[in-house]
C-alpha cells in the first residue's frame, strides 16, 4: 500500500476558478501520497457548492476508494471534472469524507 499521510492545515486556504473565489477555509486537510504532489482537501461546507455540478465520472483508487467528480460552473463556461470527492473512503481514509479536492490545472488552491 502507498504511504499516505493526512494532516490538518493550520492557516487559510482559498480555492479560485473561472475568475471567482469558490471557497476559503481554515479547516483544509493536506493529503500526501508517495509519488504524488500533496493535495488539499477542502470541507464541502466551506465551498460554494452552487458553483459545482455533479459529473457522471467515477474513478477508483485502491488506497482511497471510489471518487466522484464535479464540474465547475464558471461565467466563462463549464470547467469539466475539476474537483473530486470520496463519498465513502476506505478504512483509514475517513478524514477526507465530506471534502473536495481540485485539479491544479482547473482551479487554483492557494495557501495564505
Amino acid at each position: 500500500m502507498a504511504k499516505i499521510t493526512i494532516e490538518p492545515v493550520t492557516h487559510s486556504v482559498v480555492v479560485r476558478a473561472g475568475g471567482a473565489i469558490l471557497g476559503e477555509t481554515r479547516n483544509a486537510l493536506r493529503l500526501t501520497e508517495e509519488g504524488y504532489d500533496p493535495v488539499f482537501y477542502i470541507p464541502r461546507e466551506d465551498i460554494g457548492m452552487e458553483f459545482l455540478d455533479p459529473s457522471e465520472t467515477r474513478t477508483t483508487c485502491p488506497h482511497k476508494g471510489e471518487a466522484t467528480y464535479f464540474h465547475i460552473a464558471a461565467k466563462s463556461g463549464q470547467i469539466t471534472d475539476a474537483a473530486w470527492s470520496y463519498e465513502e473512503p476506505i478504512d483509514g481514509m475517513e478524514a477526507i469524507r465530506g471534502h473536495l479536492a481540485f485539479f491544479p490545472d482547473k482551479a487554483a488552491v492557494e495557501e495564505l
